[in-house]
C-alpha cells in the first residue's frame, strides 16, 4: 500500500497540489488520503505526505496530532464520534455513549475484536438540536436512539460483508 505512485490517489493529489499556492499548504487534504490508505495516519503515510510536499516529516506528524480527525493510531472501519457536549450531554448524550460502548463491548477509544467499529465522544459536532448524534466515517447520523443505532450497526455490518464479498 502507497499513495506515492498509486493510480488511485494521482488524480486527487495532483489536484490539492495545483488548488493551492504553496505546496505546504496542502497537507491536510494529502494526510485524508493517507487515512483513506492505511486507515489511520502511520509514519509511512506522514513520510509519503512529507514526500510529496517536501517537508519534513516532524511538521507533517504535528499537524496531523493537532487535529482530531486524523487518527494516530488504527480504527475500525467505522468510526463513530459521538458528541458529548454539554448541550448534547443534555439531550441524553452521555447515556447513548455509555450505552453504544456496552452495546458494543468495548471500552472508550476501543475498537470491537471484528475490527468493525472503533466509539470515541468528541466535543460539540455542532448538531445540538440533533443530539444524541455522531459522525460515522465523517458523515453526520442525527436524532438517535438504541433502536436506530441497532439498525445502523446491522447495516454497516451487512455493507462491510458485502464489500468484502466484492458485492459493495
Amino acid at each position: 500500500m502507497a499513495i506515492i505512485g498509486n493510480p488511485k490517489y494521482a488524480e486527487r493529489i495532483d489536484h490539492h497540489l495545483a488548488k493551492y499556492e504553496t505546496k505546504r499548504s496542502a497537507v491536510m487534504p494529502l494526510l485524508f488520503i493517507a487515512q483513506e490508505e492505511y486507515g489511520w495516519v502511520n509514519a509511512e503515510g506522514i513520510d509519503e505526505v512529507a514526500q510529496i510536499l517536501n517537508l519534513d516529516p516532524t511538521q507533517v506528524k504535528s499537524i496531523a496530532g493537532f487535529y482530531t480527525m486524523y487518527s494516530e493510531r488504527p480504527k475500525g472501519k467505522y468510526w463513530l464520534q459521538v458528541c458529548t457536549d454539554l448541550p448534547c450531554a443534555l439531550k441524553g448524550a452521555d447515556d447513548f455513549h455509555a450505552w453504544l460502548k456496552d452495546e458494543l463491548g468495548v471500552e472508550e477509544g476501543g475498537t470491537t475484536k471484528d475490527g468493525m467499529f472503533t466509539v470515541e465522544h468528541v466535543m460539540c459536532l455542532a448538531a445540538c438540536d440533533k443530539a444524541p448524534m455522531l459522525q460515522c466515517n465523517f458523515h453526520y447520523v442525527e436524532n438517535l436512539d438504541q433502536d436506530k443505532m441497532r439498525e445502523l450497526l446491522a447495516k454497516w455490518r451487512l455493507e462491510a460483508a458485502q464489500a468484502a464479498n466484492g458485492r459493495g
